[in-house]
């Protein structure tokens, strides 16, 4: 018990390895002017009427109000957030949707380059089916943007003459909530010059990407929708960073109070983080071919740059993938040293128990010589009880001092 487990330090070891890539990797995101820190886009959230005709949503007072960004509450189905942000290098401008269909109505103003519609809380068909009239969306697509749980994925639909290319993209957004790993569907149109999300919660994943365009001169202002495109992607992927730590920081609970406090309960939290972990893995591993598939396939929807910029989210995506299997194998390494401490106190205690067993064996056979009902010639001295207790006295400290002596107590 006094010594540690091979499997314990070998995870340690790994886990710390994997603790200072995931630091790097922190660092290197902090040092990107892209990802610098800014105030916080406001979490004004609004409410949709269920009329296709007339919805409404409550505007917020500012759509670049520099305060802290509110921990989301779980959406509801009535609780629906839509943005549109229109930019080009010199400005940009966001506002919340209060007329849906006169907003459908409007063109995208002339100033404007890029076009943003960010629509998050609902995957309800009424609501999709107006941006699907209005952007000539595939009515496959629309399928799976509004019956979700579909694994990430990327489909190109290739312009005609009644509606224009667009790339469809499916990821999975990982969050943690209730210490359980969430994980939602979001949905991205990529046009030539407009870009539509579909969210089903509304949540912050996409706070750095509105202040990144509240930001003058930056990089992101100055290029085409496809690089707004892999800002989202990129978004979406550093997400799953968070939950790698929050993982990591369990493992290293369990780890410091298995050795002295085993009991099921911790089996059944080392079980939790693996399953946590199984999820991550399956949401992963689609994007990095995601990623990989936007770099070998060309589209009219995608320019050079983007294309470049690709290799760092697929760079990540490998970390991550990378980390997920360390930290599954720092679990199985906690379950056999779970396993292993267990056996070693069972051990422990059958071994006392041993011992114990043992020792009585010479006193039961001389309690059971003396106890037989019949003519004894001891019997008869009156030293004999005090002499039959203290030979097995002897005996029993003689066989405790032989079996410390032996290393075997």
């Amino acid at each position: 018990m006094s010594e540690f487990p091979r499997e314990l330090i070998a995870a340690r070891i790994v886990r710390l390895l994997a603790r200072i890539q995931l630091n790097m990797t922190a660092n290197q995101n902090d040092s990107t002017p892209s990802r610098s820190k800014h105030p916080a886009f406001s979490e004004a959230e609004a409410r949709l009427s269920s009329s296709r005709a007339a919805t409404t949503l409550p505007v917020a007072a500012s759509p670049w109000h520099p305060s802290k960004p509110k921990t989301p509450e779980p959406s509801t189905p009535d609780r629906i957030r839509i943005t549109c942000v229109d930019y080009c290098p010199e400005q940009a401008e966001s506002r919340e949707i209060v007329d849906l269909s006169q907003f459908l109505q409007d063109h995208r103003p002339s100033w404007s380059k890029v076009r943003w519609i960010n629509i998050s809380g609902s995957s309800r068909l009424e609501l999709i089916e107006p941006f699907a009239e209005k952007y000539k969306l595939h009515p496959l697509a629309i399928e799976d943007v509004a019956y979700g749980a579909h694994r990430p994925k990327l489909e190109d639909y290739p312009g005609s003459e009644e509606a224009p290319g667009r790339l469809f993209i499916v990821a999975r957004l990982v969050h943690m909530r209730d210490d359980r790993l969430r994980d939602e569907q979001v949905s991205i149109f990529l046009g030539r010059n407009t870009l539509l999300t579909f969210q089903e919660t509304t949540n912050g994943v996409f706070e750095s990407v509105y202040r990144r365009l509240e930001t003058p001169g930056s990089w992101l202002r100055g290029n085409d929708v496809s690089f707004l495109c892999y800002s989202l992607l990129d978004a979406i992927v550093d997400s799953y960073f968070p939950v790698l730590e929050y993982y990591s920081a369990r493992l290293d609970d369990i780890e410091e109070k298995l050795l002295h406090f085993p009991d099921q309960s911790f089996l059944r939290r080392i079980h939790a983080v693996k399953r946590g972990l199984l999820q991550l893995r399956r949401a992963i591993w689609p994007m990095r071919e995601i990623i990989a598939q936007l770099q070998r396939e060309k589209h009219e929807c995608l320019s050079e740059t983007t294309l470049t910029y690709f290799r760092d989210v697929y760079d990540h995506c490998v970390h991550i993938i990378d980390l997920n299997e360390t930290y599954h194998e720092i679990a199985t390494a906690l379950t056999e040293t779970y396993m292993s401490v267990t056996s070693n106190r069972l051990n422990e205690v059958v071994k006392v128990l041993t011992v114990i067993s043992t020792i009585f064996i010479p006193l039961t056979f001389l309690a059971g010589v003396y106890g037989m009902n019949m003519p004894i010639p001891e019997n008869q001295w009156s030293w004999t009880y005090p002499a039959f207790w203290l030979i097995c006295l002897a005996i029993a400290f003689g066989m405790i001092l032989w079996f410390r002596r032996r290393g075997w107590i």
